[in-house]
């Protein structure tokens, strides 16, 4: 129940976070020489402000972090920080062609959280971002979904229907799914920022090692299609 109550708590703070685009990642110095002529993957990250790296400097937000550690694993990428904070599924869907440029090979999807906050139809989210993937997917690009847990505020039926979103569109589209984006650090405190609602920047790297999992496997399938 801890947990639920401090999801209401976070959402409660996604729609009041000032708008933070951060700038996309800057490659770097290429660590990828043994990798030899092999394109990197270009990626980005379409989602809110749990993803944009709202009150932390560009270098700790998600994208940014999620790129080091793929890279220090062998695994070469550009990575575009697509997140607005405050946007919703269908806000994602609207800004979709601009956010994903073509040549995008592969785009990570959180969105869903703001939804929940408004108490939006889950049919409604369901669709934006059936929507997104879809259009991703008729543009030859693979996504992996995060989902985010409704609070308990709007009653058990509707976390049941918003919860099912994300599993339900996993596998009706055939695309991977990352269950909960903020696995590992929602109701903790002490990597949360002093609003209690977004990951510090020691937050976010656990975001990230515990995503990197699913995430190589996501890159691994892909680049076993590249080739």
């Amino acid at each position: 129940m801890r947990i639920f109550v401090h999801i209401l708590v976070l959402l409660m703070g996604l729609m009041t976070a000032a708008s933070a685009q951060t700038p996309s990642v800057d490659k770097g110095p290429e660590n990828g020489r043994a990798q030899g002529s092999v394109k990197p993957i270009k990626m980005v990250v379409l989602g809110d402000s749990l993803s944009a790296g709202y009150g932390l400097p560009a270098a700790a937000a998600f994208p940014v972090r999620l790129q080091k550690a793929l890279e220090a694993k062998g695994i070469k990428v550009e990575m575009t920080n697509a997140g607005v904070s405050g946007d919703t599924a269908s806000g994602g869907r609207e800004r979709l062609d601009w956010s994903v440029a073509d040549g995008t090979d592969a785009v990570i999807v959180e969105l869903g959280a703001n939804d929940a906050l408004r108490g939006i139809d889950p049919a409604v989210t369901r669709a934006a971002l059936s929507d997104i993937i879809t259009k991703l997917q008729a543009r030859k690009i693979a996504v992996l979904l995060c989902g985010m847990l409704a609070p308990p505020n709007y009653g058990s039926e509707y976390a049941a229907k918003f919860n099912a979103i994300y599993p339900d569109l996993s596998k009706s589209l055939g695309v991977p799914l990352y269950p909960f984006f903020l696995d590992g650090v929602a109701a903790n405190p002490k990597i949360n920022q002093a609003d209690g609602m977004h990951p510090t920047a020691e937050g976010v790297d656990i975001v990230v090692n515990n995503m990197l999992p699913t995430v190589q496997a996501f890159l691994g399938a892909l680049s076993g299609q590249r080739s």
